[in-house]
């Protein structure tokens, strides 16, 4: 069955699938798709009792948790429009960005109430608590007013928290987000016994899209955590939940490969030299991999990776531990997946084919086959909210959007991401260098948390936040002083890295990277201009080699 709208999805699904478990927080409460029904109908009427109607715009500022998901349900199977908000913008950005989306009413959880001004709370028509859907605060008014959703009326309003640029509302509508988890069903089939074990953000378009309503349309359970999916808090959920398909990104797998093998196999001149060699690494890989696969409860069927790119050598990690892994590709402003493979059919370093419906094309293409990616889908965003020069700037002439990413296809069509345009480096030989391709392989040094690659004067420079624990270990076993530690590192880079893109030298970042929401370094506080205008005193500190 074809759904143009959520609100046709969501009826779908609740006949459908009614007694079955939809969702459940660990430990805790647990409802059925019936259980659901019946409170998405109560806070729809909360909201119309409000003076809400169809089109008036909702903030929902909350932790992961089964209600979460019953008050975007009743938002947007109402007509009205959801603004999903990630819980880690400062105070500041989050009343900025609820008075920027015109948002009427509020849904919050305890936590992120304490962070919002009193004007932000003065100003809406109801404030709801997320944890019990008690009323905080409300103000008198006439009945609102509910009509049926159609396919082009706006549904969510995200706003994105870039590396370049303040938040953007990003508008997608019912019929893109529709169509969106509808590919993702046709890319790889949810079926009714999965379990999903959720540990992203739901406010998150990837984890929203990809992590609820695609379990929600296909019949299928999430379960939530209630704390950082850290490896002390993750373990006994694994054990726990079992989960058959999980979402997650980069960092995570990241921190797994290098507690289990890169540290491990890179603290000893004579563990490197037989980590090096590949039939052992392929062994030794195969081991842990199949006990990583046990970790996580022994039937997982789909590990799937977005959201940025992922270590090269982790990714090796995972193909060769035969771990059931796949990488995906997208954008907020495209609901968000526009690539992606099954975990029987990835390639090493690509994010796989373009999804059905999708068309792609390469603009100001390079000698190497690389140009800028344009894609035209049917889950394409309307634009920016009120930012109508800004969506000007993202759509071509004929309406396909730039993703400002440099990319290639092997003859199979198969998709691979070499950076953002606007970090690429042209190099003095007129060469393009990728600093995302150096930075990780920087980062998959067992001391490297964080790195950033720059040029100056000619120069490739690479800004290094080193993991301090693991770095007083190698102190106290090697004796070796920062110039030799920043020595040896440029060593390993350089030796896995091509001629135009070896680093000169290595600065220490003594204080972690700052980030967005969404957990990617924002560059723009790096780079030379920046610094050259920051105040005194800016929390950045650095010490070159």
């Amino acid at each position: 069955m074809e759904f143009q709208t959520l609100k046709e999805l969501y009826a779908n699904s609740i006949n459908t699938y009614g007694s079955r478990s939809a969702f459940s927080m660990l430990g805790r409460e647990s409802m059925t798709y019936n259980d659901f029904d019946d409170r998405v109908d109560y806070v729809r009427g909360i909201l119309l009792g409000a003076g809400l109607s169809s089109g008036d715009k909702v903030a929902l500022l909350s932790s992961n948790m089964p209600n979460w998901n019953v008050c975007y349900f009743a938002i947007v199977t109402s007509g009205m429009v959801a603004v999903p908000i990630l819980p880690d913008f400062s105070g500041p950005e989050l009343d900025a960005i609820i008075a920027h989306s015109d948002a009427k009413a509020l849904m919050v959880s305890d936590k992120l109430f304490s962070r919002l001004s009193r004007e932000t709370i003065d100003r809406m028509n109801i404030v709801i608590r997320t944890k019990n859907l008690g009323i905080l605060s409300r103000k008198s008014g006439a009945l609102g007013v509910m009509r049926e959703p159609k396919p082009d009326d706006l549904a969510v309003i995200i706003y994105t928290s870039g590396t370049t640029s303040a938040p953007k509302g990003v508008m997608l509508t019912h019929y893109n987000l529709a169509r969106q988890i509808q590919m993702g069903r046709d890319l790889f089939a949810v079926l009714p016994d999965d379990v999903f074990l959720s540990i992203l953000p739901l406010s998150h378009t990837y984890e929203c899209s990809l992590g609820m309503l695609l379990p929600f349309m296909c019949g299928a359970s999430v379960v939530y955590i209630d704390r950082p999916p850290t490896a002390s808090n993750l373990l006994p959920a694994l054990r726990e939940v079992r989960p058959t398909i999980m979402l997650s990104v980069p960092l995570i797998i990241e921190k797994i490969y290098k507690s289990q093998v890169a540290n491990r196999f890179g603290s000893s001149p004579f563990l490197r030299a037989l980590y090096a060699r590949p039939f052992f690494r392929k062994m030794i890989h195969r081991t842990i991999g199949k006990r990583l696969y046990e970790l996580f409860g022994g039937r997982l069927r789909f590990f799937g990776i977005g959201g940025a790119k992922l270590d090269a050598e982790a990714e090796r990690f995972l193909l060769e531990g035969r771990f059931p892994y796949a990488i995906g590709y997208g954008l907020t402003e495209t609901a968000p997946l526009l690539a992606g493979a099954t975990p029987d059919k990835v390639r090493l370093g690509s994010t796989g084919p373009m999804l059905k419906g999708v068309e792609a094309r390469l603009e100001d293409v390079n000698e190497l086959g690389e140009g800028e990616l344009v894609v035209k889908s049917p889950c394409t965003m309307q634009g920016y909210y009120k930012n109508p020069e800004l969506t000007a700037e993202v759509f071509t002439h004929d309406h396909w959007f730039r993703t400002r990413d440099l990319a290639a296809f092997d003859n199979d069509g198969y998709l691979y991401i070499k950076g953002r345009l606007g970090n690429m480096i042209l190099g003095p030989n007129g060469e393009n260098i990728y600093p995302e391709d150096i930075e990780s392989v920087l980062n998959s040094h067992f001391l490297v948390s964080d790195s950033i690659v720059q040029e100056e004067n000619g120069k490739l420079i690479a800004l290094v936040h080193f993991d301090r624990e693991q770095l007083r270990k190698r102190y106290l076993e090697l004796r070796h002083d920062m110039a030799e530690i920043k020595a040896e590192l440029i060593r390993y880079v350089n030796a896995k890295v091509n001629k135009s893109s070896k680093i000169a030298s290595i600065r220490e970042q003594e204080e972690a990277f700052e980030k967005t929401p969404s957990h990617k370094i924002k560059r723009y506080l790096y780079t030379s201009q920046h610094k050259k205008t920051a105040q005194p005193n800016n929390r950045m500190q650095t010490k070159e080699v």
